[in-house]
């Protein structure tokens, strides 16, 4: 007897129903009519795909976006601060989402003093900015008005001193699991093993977790001897060491993506690590078995990214890639270094890259041409910065648009085959983990942006239910 059997299920290109038995977490076999199992489970001939991964995620950064201040439709500093006049007038006031980089008039500590007195903070849609006003300045030790890069990371790491409370926290597993998740690699700045221990301690088990960290943490990781993909004690084979993640350059939408031609205002962004300061990390990660996450934008950081890994044969990913060389993108495929994406950022920045890029976008969010250079492509959503919902890039890869606009460069789009390979780790078939998503749809028949919202009935991370809606 199996522990558990899907009856009836679909798997694309095979005919008819077929059962999915599962034994051990593991699936043992696919046929028809495979006998009883302990626990069964009708899905009446829905489609089933290998369970949904995001490449890429800040999970405590989500967790407490979702109960923040929306200002991400602000057109202008002024109705930033307008909402945020909005909002009570006491205590700390957090906001997300503001993207600043085309306004016409900066934001000002002295604008959102005016707005509101009390501490407040507005963090940007790419989290590389902070918009810090003179009361939040004082509680968190930094100075008020507009900071990038590191000081609105430093910023961010004292608004987040106290860990998100486990209800939030399992709630947002929930939400994960809702759209067919069954794992994350965490890129949080803080030591995420060990809040991914804690959590799966506390009974939130619905996700698989890569556990990423940053160089703060490095010789801890050494000295513990953590490699990446070893288990994390304690957390039930559910939480592996993930990578070594460097913030390399910035962003775009706070004009420090490190590029090699100007913007606009002639600056070129900013290399927040210099090349033989990433080598030297990456170079003392790859001796330790630790593989690096590298975050590049701008086609002069993916360039200096890229020489790193091939001078310290390090193993990893670039995180975003969205400008590339055409030189570069072979360099992907010959040095086996994942490319780390999030298409929805395309559908989001595009406007602004347009504006900042001009000339140069053909070259931006470059899906198709990395998996024609022959690239390994990993999708994520950055979430906060878009939504944790696999199906989200998906669509974003696939179409390349949303809603009713025309497509944004649609030579980079991708097939659903090649988006969902990119969003899954595994196959449905016998020895794979039974890390499954059970679809209410078919995503090779969606059209318009009904692949976006594409319904999932049942979610499974080792042959247990994390989300059932059928």
């Amino acid at each position: 007897m199996h522990d558990l059997v899907l009856r009836a299920a679909r798997l694309r290109g095979h005919e008819g129903p077929l059962d999915i038995a599962v034994d051990g977490g593991v699936i043992a076999a696919i046929g028809p009519d495979l006998g009883r199992g302990r626990e069964e489970l009708p899905v009446d001939g829905r489609l089933v795909v290998p369970g949904l991964w995001d490449a890429h995620v800040h999970f405590g950064q989500w967790v407490r976006t979702r109960g923040r201040l929306d200002v991400s439709g602000a057109a202008s500093a002024a109705e930033a601060c307008a909402a945020v006049a909005h909002a009570p007038a006491d205590g700390l006031l957090v906001g997300f989402g503001f993207r600043w980089a085309t306004w016409a008039e900066p934001p000002t500590a002295a604008a959102l003093d005016a707005a509101r007195p009390a501490p407040t903070v507005l963090l940007s849609g790419d989290l590389h900015t902070a918009w810090v006003n003179t009361a939040a300045a004082l509680a968190l030790g930094c100075r008020p008005g507009l900071l990038r890069e590191d000081e609105a990371f430093a910023a961010q790491v004292a608004l987040d001193a106290a860990p998100p409370p486990p209800a939030a926290v399992a709630e947002a597993v929930r939400a994960a699991s809702s759209r067919g998740v069954v794992g994350i690699v965490d890129l949080e700045l803080a030591d995420t093993a060990a809040a991914w221990a804690a959590r799966i301690a506390a009974g939130i088990t619905g996700l698989r977790v890569d556990a990423g960290f940053y160089a703060d943490l490095l010789e801890d990781r050494i000295a513990a001897g953590a490699g990446t993909g070893d288990p994390v004690a304690g957390t039930r084979g559910l939480v592996r060491h993930g990578p070594l993640k460097v913030i390399a350059d910035g962003s775009l939408n706070t004009r420090t993506a490190h590029c090699a031609d100007p913007y606009p205002d002639g600056g070129v962004g900013m290399q927040n690590v210099d090349a033989p300061a990433l080598g030297e990390l990456m170079m003392r990660a790859t001796g330790a078995g630790l593989a690096c996450a590298i975050h590049a934008i701008g086609d002069a950081a993916n360039a200096i990214a890229l020489d790193a890994f091939e001078a310290t044969r390090a193993r990893g990913s670039i995180e975003h890639a969205q400008l590339v060389a055409d030189a570069d993108l072979a360099r992907f495929a010959r040095m086996g270094v994942v490319a780390s994406m999030q298409p929805e950022h395309a559908l989001d920045d595009r406007d602004v890259a347009d504006e900042l890029w001009a000339g140069r976008t053909r070259r931006a969010f470059p899906l198709r041409a990395l998996l024609d250079a022959g690239a390994r492509v990993a999708l994520g959503s950055d979430a906060p910065v878009a939504p944790l919902d696999p199906w989200i890039g998906i669509a974003a890869a696939v179409r390349r648009t949303r809603g009713d606009r025309p497509a944004w460069h649609a030579e980079q789009a991708v097939t659903v085959d090649e988006a969902l390979t990119a969003s899954t780790r595994g196959t449905v078939e016998p020895g794979q983990p039974a890390d499954l998503a059970v679809l209410d749809g078919d995503p090779w028949a969606a059209t318009g942006d009904a692949l976006r919202a594409l319904p999932v009935g049942l979610t499974l991370v080792a042959g247990r239910v994390t989300h059932a809606a059928l």
